[in-house]
């Protein structure tokens, strides 16, 4: 998941695609735009695009982004573009963003909103001008709603692989009271998740850097993880199954999201054929998060 900056000057690009090509489209906008959302159209069953990004800007990587989409899709998408003040985006995306309450434990709350915490409840807060992965999501929603369910195995070893805003980071070394590595391959969304734990302060317990998912060193090197959140895309999650597992102490969890229900299975698949076992599928709307755990004696350190 990525999260970048937004400039004064913004224009929206929308693509409408059916689910099939719902992946390949986002991605692709994702590859120019800083914040990237998508809606059913219940009547059609298709799926609109919306990106938000600097007017003018990334504009080679997003024809070339989308034109790959369509290669490997054989969907061809009109690519609409609309003016998008920076003051009523960011107003928009204040409404759109009240505090989030999640599973028993989360809420999530943007800096634009003042007044007391919810007694009872770890709060996060997140800049909603930049954020991405706030808690509206339902694969962000699925996995805080996991991680209470493993809380009580109290993992050591924690990893958050596309990392974002940093909210999965930052909600367990919240609620686990460990340290936390966190990643994304995207430069600026590693200093907006710095940004947000040193706001919860949290700036000493979780750590975040720039990596190529199991491709850097860095990830690899502090294996093996007794928890790993991967709330990415399934694409993705399929090709790096084989990392993961391998990563992933005895005993260990890793929570998998950013699926659509039908694509659930296949990243299931994938998993299971380097031995991990399914232990709970939980659905927010349109969305699955799957928790797999690796089977063996637990290792405590």
């Amino acid at each position: 998941m990525t999260v970048r900056r937004h400039a004064t000057a913004l224009e929206t690009v929308s693509v409408t695609v059916p689910e099939a090509a719902l992946e390949a489209f986002e991605s692709a906008l994702s590859q120019a735009c800083g914040t990237v959302g998508f809606f059913l159209d219940e009547a059609t069953r298709m799926w609109t695009l919306e990106g938000v990004k600097d007017q003018g800007a990334n504009e080679p990587e997003l024809v070339s982004a989308i034109a790959m989409a369509e290669l490997a899709t054989g969907i061809t998408a009109e690519v609409t573009r609309h003016d998008t003040p920076a003051d009523g985006w960011l107003a928009r995306t204040h409404e759109a963003f009240p505090e989030q309450l999640v599973g028993r434990r989360f809420a999530i709350r943007g800096t634009h909103l003042g007044g007391p915490t919810v007694p009872g409840r770890l709060t996060v807060v997140l800049d909603a001008a930049i954020a991405f992965g706030s808690g509206e999501h339902g694969s962000t929603r699925g996995c805080l709603r996991a991680l209470e369910r493993v809380a009580a195995r109290r993992p050591r070893r924690i990893l958050d692989l596309g990392t974002g805003s940093g909210i999965l980071a930052m909600a367990a070394a919240k609620l686990l009271r460990r340290p936390v590595l966190g990643t994304d391959i995207d430069p600026w969304s590693v200093r907006v998740a710095a940004e947000n734990a040193r706001r919860n302060g949290l700036g000493g317990r979780v750590r975040f850097l720039r990596a190529d998912g199991w491709g850097s060193p860095a990830v690899r090197g502090a294996a093996r993880y007794d928890l790993i959140f991967a709330n990415i895309l399934a694409r993705p999650l399929c090709q790096m199954a084989k990392h993961l597992a391998a990563a992933l102490a005895p005993g260990g969890t890793a929570i998998l999201a950013g699926l659509l229900d039908t694509q659930a299975r296949w990243v299931l698949a994938a998993h299971r054929r380097h031995g991990l076992v399914l232990e709970q599928t939980l659905r927010e709307g349109r969305w699955t998060t799957l928790v797999l755990r690796k089977m063996g004696p637990e290792i405590t350190a």
